[in-house]
């Protein structure tokens, strides 16, 4: 019997699953490709620490690995894709009567400033665990960001989508690059949008002024291999 070789996704929803997914299989269709699905951002709740970051990675992975029967020698790849929300930014956060975040390409709206400045604070300690790890259980761990989030790198449109919205546009998405995932690579690869480097370097650039809510991503490393 061969040896299982399986890679793992961890994405914040199920519409990132159902955007990027079939890409994954396609491009992974020696592995078999799991997804797993946080149903939130890990990276901005408060119960996450940099202590127990890792172990919650653990646990997003164990369910599948009851589920199919793995062991941890069967992981070969674990990418983990996570929003920006302008996380890095400074002194652009303005105080609006909005009942949710609000994300513009220079700035941040909200009600609340102060918890916003927290959260970014928060998030970023969990982020700078998280992409300097490398690896969990022995197995490569890699996480790629989108700026500000997912739906503003693939569809180049910065709003607050409400789940419907986010459903119809992902399977619209998985639907033009069903079979072409040369072409999803050139796209996510373009200048306009991937940041240009090493992984490091990506991380490092996403961390300047107010790169974090502008339209950047590093998901092209994903299709590169191992990158530093």
């Amino acid at each position: 019997m061969n040896e299982k070789k399986v890679v793992v996704v961890i994405v914040e929803g199920p519409s990132d699953e159902m955007a990027i997914g079939g890409i994954l299989k396609e491009f992974f269709s020696s592995e078999e490709v799991q997804f797993a699905v946080v149903h939130g951002d890990i990276t901005s709740d408060y119960k996450t620490t940099v202590e127990n970051v890792v172990s919650k990675m653990d646990a997003l992975i164990k369910p599948i690995m009851i589920r199919y029967g793995y062991e941890w020698k069967d992981f070969v790849r674990i990418i983990h894709i996570a929003d920006m929300d302008g996380v890095f930014t400074k002194d652009c956060i303005k105080q609006s009567e909005v009942n949710t975040i609000q994300y513009y390409e220079d700035h941040i709206e909200y009600s609340d400033t102060e918890s916003v400045k927290k959260r970014n604070m928060h998030k970023s300690e969990i982020l700078f665990k998280l992409y300097t790890t490398g690896k969990i259980h022995n197995t490569p761990y890699r996480l790629y960001f989108n700026s500000c989030n997912l739906e503003h790198v693939l569809y180049n449109d910065l709003k607050d989508f409400s789940n419907d919205e986010k459903e119809i546009l992902s399977d619209e998405f998985a639907e033009k690059y069903e079979g072409k995932v040369l072409e999803f690579i050139d796209f996510i690869s373009d200048k306009s949008v991937a940041v240009s480097g090493t992984y490091r370097e990506t991380w490092k650039y996403i961390q300047k002024d107010k790169n974090s809510l502008q339209r950047h991503s590093n998901m092209h490393l994903i299709f590169k291999g191992e990158e530093k």
